[in-house]
């Protein structure tokens, strides 16, 4: 795979409440349009496209991109958890790195429904079989939704194994606040304070508060993925590009090693991480900004130290010296991440693309990160998989 493959377009809508969006097929074409007309070509230069959703009906992305145009070209319906939007990506970025394709439409959406995850399917078994077994005998707590269990475990792993106060997740959750309050596409804008995020409802006592969950949301975003050929040809954007990208699933550890920071993905991402930083030879000091999947505070928390960003049990320290915000080492989550900006599952992963592409590009207004060159993205989805990608700018 040796072709350049270039994000020449990018689109989002703002993201939203459930019940307060319009249908996933009509966020789904609004996001694409914005990616073409960013991009500057039709939806015939498409060649192939990748779409991706978690809680919908099977050809959704048909019904989403027939509204934009119906040239007959193949489209690939992806489902992979919270790391769906991604995988539509590293699946588009192999299909033109290959050859396969040179102009290729990434989409992902969802039109979710309010309250916490859950299974849709009861009659048969569920793929968290293995997760909710460990996650029962490590922390219990099973009258807490599966999502929070998991996450909520993870922290207070950390917080067990390497001392780590509560108040560390609360100043999480306040910086991406105060990213947001930037973004006009973000779902929550309002800034709280460490303070606030404390004194929220207690859904753990001790481990977690409400304020530290990311909301279920609805939204839309898309990418214009093109080969250097394509892009000299068409005279498209090349400002930024994918150096490197790597997709991870679990090993035996995730289940083995009783530790529930593992259970969430924690190998998964260390070693998609690594992988990327070995093909593109940029290490985590040389970033400038990130995207990275804060689902819940705690989940940004282990995911430093996953990613390199600051040493194993050092995440504390790394929130309290101000290092994963402007000023700091590198800015997490400029566009106020998961928990500010909202997380509808299928389009996070696009949204996360859709963010680093304006940073690396120099047009993201109020939040742009200075001298921004280098970004890395970040989508974890359980189940599971791992998707990490580099951009750079060109």
């Amino acid at each position: 795979m040796s072709q350049r493959v270039y994000v020449s377009g990018v689109g989002m809508i703002p993201f939203a409440k459930p019940g307060t969006s319009a249908s996933y097929d009509q966020m789904g074409a609004t996001a694409s349009r914005l990616a073409l007309a960013d991009a500057g070509i039709a939806y015939d230069d498409i060649e192939q496209a990748y779409v991706g959703y978690v809680y919908g009906d099977s050809t959704a992305g048909q019904k989403a991109l027939y509204q934009v145009g119906m040239s007959g070209i193949p489209i690939v319906n992806v489902n992979n958890n919270c790391s769906t939007g991604s995988t539509a990506l590293f699946l588009a970025r192999q299909a033109i790195a290959s050859g396969a394709a040179e102009c290729v439409l990434v989409l992902g959406f969802e039109q979710m429904s309010p309250g916490a995850l859950g299974s849709i399917f009861q009659d048969r078994p569920s793929p968290f079989d293995a997760f909710d077994e460990v996650t029962e005998k490590l922390v219990g707590m099973s009258q807490i939704p599966l999502a929070l269990r998991y996450f909520g475990g993870a922290g207070l792993s950390h917080m067990q194994k390497y001392g780590t106060p509560l108040e560390s997740f609360a100043k999480i959750r306040a910086k991406a606040s105060r990213h947001a309050a930037n973004n006009p596409l973000a779902l929550f804008k309002q800034v709280v304070t460490p303070e606030d995020v404390m004194s929220s409802t207690m859904i753990w006592p001790g481990v977690m508060t409400k304020l530290m969950a990311c909301p279920p949301t609805c939204g839309a975003a898309a990418a214009v993925l093109v080969s250097e050929a394509f892009a000299k040809k068409h005279g498209l954007n090349t400002q930024v590009y994918i150096a490197g990208q790597s997709m991870t699933t679990d090993k035996p550890s995730t289940f083995d090693s009783e530790d529930m920071m593992k259970v969430v993905g924690y190998d998964m991402s260390k070693e998609a991480a690594t992988k990327v930083y070995a093909q593109t030879g940029i290490g985590p000091d040389d970033l400038d900004v990130i995207e990275l999947h804060d689902c819940f505070a705690h989940n940004e928390l282990i995911t430093y130290e996953a990613l390199g960003l600051c040493p194993e049990g050092g995440a504390a320290k790394f929130i309290d010296d101000g290092d994963n915000t402007y000023g700091g080492k590198v800015v997490t989550n400029p566009s106020g991440g998961l928990l500010s900006k909202g997380h509808p599952l299928g389009a996070t992963g696009l949204a996360q693309c859709f963010e680093l592409t304006q940073q690396l590009r120099g047009n993201a207004g109020d939040r742009q990160v200075a001298g921004a060159r280098i970004a890395l993205q970040h989508n974890l989805g359980l189940g599971g998989a791992c998707v990490v990608t580099m951009y750079r700018q060109s």
